[in-house]
């Protein structure tokens, strides 16, 4: 029969392994990738879910390493505190760095297709 903890344990691996595939396809996404903003893209899902799935695998795992004690549900509320900061802030910070690059006219897209924002940069 499966335990409890075999049963967290292997979900929070299956995780952490799911996190390392996203992080490897966002780095080959990041290499493909021609613009900056898919190449930013493919950065920014390499940092959310490659680490957000891993700190929850984490968090997960260490609920069943007894040697831990009573200080087993701390660890375990700050990894999943700061996988939901990375989730919340990850994005927030790629949003504003393509924004401001946008506004800046760093980075042209070419082919463009639609420039709502701006349509001199299309034009």
């Amino acid at each position: 029969m499966l335990d409890g903890a075999t049963v967290l344990r292997v979900i929070g691996s299956a995780l952490v392994c799911l996190g390392a595939f996203a992080a490897v396809v966002s780095a080959i996404g990041f290499h493909r990738f021609k613009n900056f903003y898919l190449r930013l893209h493919a950065s920014t899902v390499g940092t959310i879910w490659g680490t957000v799935y891993a700190l929850v695998g984490t968090a997960l795992i260490s609920l069943t390493i007894e040697e831990f004690g009573a200080t087993k549900w701390f660890i375990f509320g700050n990894i999943i505190v700061t996988a939901i900061l990375v989730f919340l802030l990850g994005s927030a910070g790629s949003h504003t760095l393509a924004r401001g690059v946008h506004k800046a006219r760093v980075a042209r897209v070419q082919p463009c297709v639609a420039d709502k924002l701006d349509p001199e940069l299309c034009g």
